[in-house]
């Protein structure tokens, strides 16, 4: 591996372990393209669109699941396969503890890893006749109501066929991989990475029998909003925000394009759900 990046967290503890992970791979004459995470923000055609150098052999993301979204923006389509190191409390984007973190590099130094594939949706919103936003997400999209909104109406089609309409605080359409994030909070399954399908979650519904929803990941969604809706935004990862209106169609749909992701001979799904989850097991 000749050139290998870094994705840092702007922590204390994440920016003085890559100064030594960055030294220690010079030290074995790798050149390390390295880069600090920014905070989210509102979305807009001039934000920084520069992609990772193409020929990247990997990855590293330290920090948390924030960092390793933001850090898979960055690397866009590029084949790239990345590694996620967590710090503080436990992520699922991240396959090892910061502790692990050289033992983690030999290994895949020597080439002792396996890579995961995981889904990706391609969102576009489209306004007018016109794709004003096309974004990718790895986790979900949410449609979230302001303090001051209403309920918000979205009416949902699935392959062109009306679905139903949500009425609630918000609706997010997430991937497997997006099924342990703000998802699960709002009471939708856990899904397995390697499950081909589609989460589509309301938020606080007003009707109970609006329940979380699984579809084939081959389905194309669309949402359109109620008329006059208003204070309602459509956010990308939780890394870009956007005001949309009744104006706006958002349609989502898989990404032919998957992210690699490193996956180490120890470290396994389940486990780190167990973790998480604080499952206890078995009773004594």
């Amino acid at each position: 591996m000749e050139k290998i990046g870094l994705f840092v967290k702007k922590d204390t503890k994440a920016v003085k372990k890559a100064d030594e992970f960055e030294s220690w791979l010079k030290n074995k004459k790798i050149e390390v393209v390295r880069k600090e995470s920014s905070p989210p923000e509102i979305y807009s055609p001039a934000n920084n669109k520069i992609s990772a150098p193409q020929d990247l052999s990997c990855l590293f993301v330290l920090g948390g699941d924030g960092t390793f979204l933001s850090a898979v923006r960055w690397i866009g389509d590029l084949n790239i396969p990345v590694l996620g190191i967590k710090f503080g409390e436990i992520g699922f984007l991240a396959e090892t503890a910061a502790e692990n973190l050289f033992s983690a590099a030999e290994k895949i130094l020597n080439n002792e890893f396996t890579i995961s594939r995981r889904m990706r949706l391609d969102v576009q919103v489209v306004r007018e006749g016109k794709v004003i936003v096309s974004e990718t997400v790895l986790n979900d999209i949410v449609i979230n109501r302001g303090a001051l909104a209403r309920l918000a109406n979205i009416e949902t089609h699935i392959n062109d066929h009306y679905l139903t309409t949500f009425r609630a605080d918000g609706l997010i359409v997430a991937t497997p991989t997006g099924s342990t994030a703000y998802s699960l909070a709002a009471g939708g399954p856990v899904i397995h990475p390697d499950v081909p399908g589609i989460i589509i979650t309301p938020i606080c519904p007003f009707t109970l029998t609006n329940r979380p929803l699984i579809i084939p990941d081959s389905t194309k969604i669309r949402l359109k909003l109620e008329k006059k809706a208003a204070d309602i935004m459509l956010t990308f990862d939780g890394q870009e925000g956007l005001d949309i209106t009744d104006k706006d169609t958002i349609i989502v749909q898989k990404k032919p394009h998957y992210l690699n992701m490193i996956t180490l001979p120890e470290e396994h799904y389940f486990d780190v759900l167990k973790a998480k989850l604080r499952w206890s097991g078995g009773r004594a």
